[in-house]
């Protein structure tokens, strides 16, 4: 079981027969993610391999780990940080870049899943880059937001005692949201976090310490296998290593927010037009 990294609650049966509506499934995401869930034709720009921060894929058929969205607090609210966002962001090989951390960061670790397609991966395009809840009925806490409202530091205030009966408490407070766009048809799923186990971790580690801010940590919620939306952290209670991780309920991939690694990927090219 462990050579095709299921969690132990699943099998090769139970996998080919979720098969049957991965099509419809993958589809779904999350309210207002408004973009298509498989890859295009490989004709256009800015593609090729790439090296990315992501949170790392721990277990099930993902063939790696989701990108990392680096995020700033602006005024009290959460941002996410787009490359050409700083001073030294620049555009070269039809991808937007900067360097962060000690590490180049790029728009490619985003052009998969047919993400690849939308309009504000463009490197030069303007865009809302603040992080809008998206609520969708994942997190109790979130259901009095309207979608699209800005996330205030404020409304993460009890992060190191939250829980939801899932896992263990006080390991972070999440939210659904999305990115750069505040246009339902147009906009990004973003999962995020605010926890002590990122500051502490930031302490010691360059990238975190300016890819994050006040313990938050963001990534674009879309699954590497067929590119369903994950449910989230902390969302499933009956599957083995997900109490405290983020669990994609379609195929029963596994990801850990607090083990972010570097990891070549391909990116799919963007439309020429």
């Amino acid at each position: 079981m462990d050579e095709d990294k299921y969690p132990a609650p699943s099998s090769r049966r139970r996998f080919v027969k979720g098969m049957v509506g991965s099509a419809a499934l993958g589809s779904l995401g999350v309210a207002g993610s408004g973009v298509t869930t498989v890859p295009t034709n490989r004709s256009g720009v800015g593609g090729g391999n790439v090296e990315a921060k992501v949170i790392k894929n721990t277990d099930g058929p993902a063939p790696r780990g989701m990108s990392q969205i680096p995020v700033t607090v602006e005024d009290g609210y959460l941002k996410g940080v787009w490359p050409t966002a700083t001073e030294s962001g620049e555009v070269a090989d039809g991808a937007a870049k900067t360097t962060l951390g000690g590490v180049t960061y790029s728009s490619k670790w985003f052009q998969y899943c047919g993400i690849q397609t939308h309009p504000k991966l463009v490197p030069d395009s303007e865009a809302d880059n603040f992080l809008r809840a998206d609520p969708g009925g994942r997190y109790d806490w979130e259901a009095d937001l309207e979608p699209g409202t800005k996330l205030a530091v404020e409304l993460f205030d009890d992060y190191e005692e939250w829980g939801n009966g899932v896992g263990d408490d006080g390991l972070g407070k999440p939210a659904a949201a999305t990115w750069r766009s505040v246009e339902p048809e147009s906009t990004l799923p973003v999962q995020v976090i605010r926890s002590p186990e990122i500051e502490r971790l930031a302490q010691d580690d360059e990238w975190l310490a300016a890819s994050t801010d006040r313990g938050f940590l963001a990534w674009l919620n879309k699954c590497t296998h067929l590119c369903c939306v994950p449910s989230g952290f902390k969302q499933s209670a009956t599957v083995d290593g997900a109490e405290n991780a983020v669990y994609c309920q379609c195929h029963q991939s596994i990801y850990d927010p607090f083990d972010v690694v570097s990891k070549v990927v391909t990116a799919f090219p963007r439309p020429s037009n």
